[in-house]
């Protein structure tokens, strides 16, 4: 008899089973894939961040120039005919902040430096008027600048004219009867005309005046009325050349640097990536939310400084898991970018401190922007106390001074002249920094401000 057949449940050899289905794991291949893709990436932000931060927030020479190309040609062959010719020139770079003076000259000397006829034929001195504040701290950084610290030693010189002669007579080199052609940048050149006597400026453009020593004077500064402010025997030593630079371009151009100050360049490692952000940041261009940003910008100053500022804003957004700019960035960076910072000061001051700005507003309303001294104030301030605030206790007049003086420090109020020991605080004039606009900014924001204040900032007269 043959045996029974096999039930359908029964289990078959393992050898014969098919294999059960196992869910599935990401392997570990994948994961190093996901890893490398990922440290790629942060490392493409990166490098993003490291361009854009070196095109904003410095005057980087290996970026664009914007319509300056003939002020650009014009400084270059004057310090081209001093390196290569031995030719003395002295002139001067005017326009106002952030038209790109210091960036204009960091382009040119860069491109001097890479010339082969210039290459280790010029010397520099970089002086800054906020910085040498008189002759002698400026002899002294034109000594250190030039390496001749162990040339001068203890020497004593009658004036400060032998001395940069003794100075300008050791740079020569063995034989050589002429010395190598020396650049004077002054930035801020405006506060060197308030040294004593203007001799630094006297004894540099006489300098350059002679034949001896092939030097060049270059003046940076923002106001126009500078030659007015040069004494009489500076001005006829001064070659009069004026390089002025004003930002004449239009909303258009304007929009054309928004796009080249954003764009990456061509030799950006990951090419995809640089062409998927070109692609974004020319998206950016066409939005309407952003041509509204730039256009607000645009109208209130165009220099391309605050331009850098907000990008800088927004590009500071950037991440990994955020690696496009988008319109909502730019918005952000342009609310940051235009806040007061006085209004800010305001959102953390107590309501009694508040009070008392309100107070000084009325009093520059009646008076028409006069000064003020704090017992006018505080007269204000009780009036409005004795009619108005029911909410709010009576403060004590030295509990209302200490909050006047808190103020003070703040610098939202300013005296009009330096307090002497002898007068007395409550009757010492005082300017509010503070217009009534940026007063009422402020309230419309600040937390739980009570309605009896809100209500008097908006009164037009005061509680009399």
């Amino acid at each position: 008899m043959r045996p029974p057949p096999r039930p359908s449940s029964a289990r078959a050899p393992a050898s014969l089973r098919e294999p059960r289905m196992q869910p599935m794991k990401p392997s570990a291949m994948s994961k190093r894939k996901l890893r490398e893709s990922s440290g790629e990436s942060a490392e493409c932000i990166s490098q993003v961040q490291k361009i854009l931060r070196e095109r904003f927030c410095h005057h980087c020479a290996a970026g664009k120039l914007f319509g300056m190309e003939q002020q650009y040609r014009h400084l270059l062959e004057l310090l081209r005919r001093t390196t290569v010719h031995g030719e003395s020139n002295s002139a001067l770079v005017i326009g106002p902040r952030g038209s790109g003076k210091s960036a204009l000259l960091n382009h040119v000397l860069k491109d001097l430096r890479e010339m082969e006829q210039v290459r280790e034929n010029l010397l520099e001195v970089h002086l800054n008027g906020l910085l040498q504040t008189n002759d002698n701290v400026a002899l002294k950084e034109i000594t250190r600048q030039l390496q001749l610290e162990n040339v001068v030693g203890d020497k004593v010189f009658g004036s400060f004219a032998e001395n940069l002669a003794f100075l300008l007579e050791a740079l020569r080199k063995g034989d050589r009867t002429s010395s190598c052609p020396v650049l004077f940048v002054l930035d801020e050149f405006d506060l060197f005309v308030h040294h004593k006597n203007q001799s630094l400026l006297y004894n540099l453009f006489d300098i350059s005046q002679s034949a001896q020593t092939p030097v060049t004077v270059i003046g940076l500064t923002c106001r126009q009325d500078i030659l007015e402010l040069l004494e009489k025997r500076v001005k006829s030593r001064f070659s009069h050349r004026q390089i002025y630079l004003m930002n004449s371009f239009d909303f258009k151009q304007y929009m054309k640097i928004f796009k080249k100050q954003l764009s990456l360049p061509a030799e950006f490692p990951d090419e995809s990536f640089a062409q998927k952000w070109n692609n974004n940041v020319q998206h950016l261009s066409e939005d309407k939310t952003v041509q509204g940003v730039l256009q607000r910008l645009f109208q209130h100053t165009k220099d391309l400084r605050s331009l850098h500022s907000l990008l800088m804003l927004a590009s500071s957004a950037v991440t990994v898991h955020h690696p496009l700019l988008t319109a909502a960035d730019l918005q952000e960076a342009s609310r940051q970018h235009s806040t007061d910072s006085k209004a800010n000061i305001v959102h953390g001051l107590s309501v009694l401190e508040i009070c008392l700005i309100i107070a000084m507003k009325h009093l520059n309303e009646v008076y028409d922007g006069e000064p003020f001294n704090f017992q006018m104030v505080y007269n204000e301030f009780q009036k409005f106390i004795q009619r108005k605030a029911h909410s709010m206790y009576n403060f004590e007049k030295p509990v209302v001074m200490k909050a006047f003086e808190h103020l003070l420090q703040l610098e939202l109020v300013q005296p009009l002249e330096r307090p002497s020991a002898r007068a007395q605080r409550e009757f010492l004039l005082l300017r509010l920094l503070l217009d009534s606009s940026q007063i009422m900014d402020a309230l419309q924001v600040y937390p739980n401000c009570p309605t009896d204040v809100k209500q008097w900032a908006t009164s037009s007269l005061s509680w009399l």
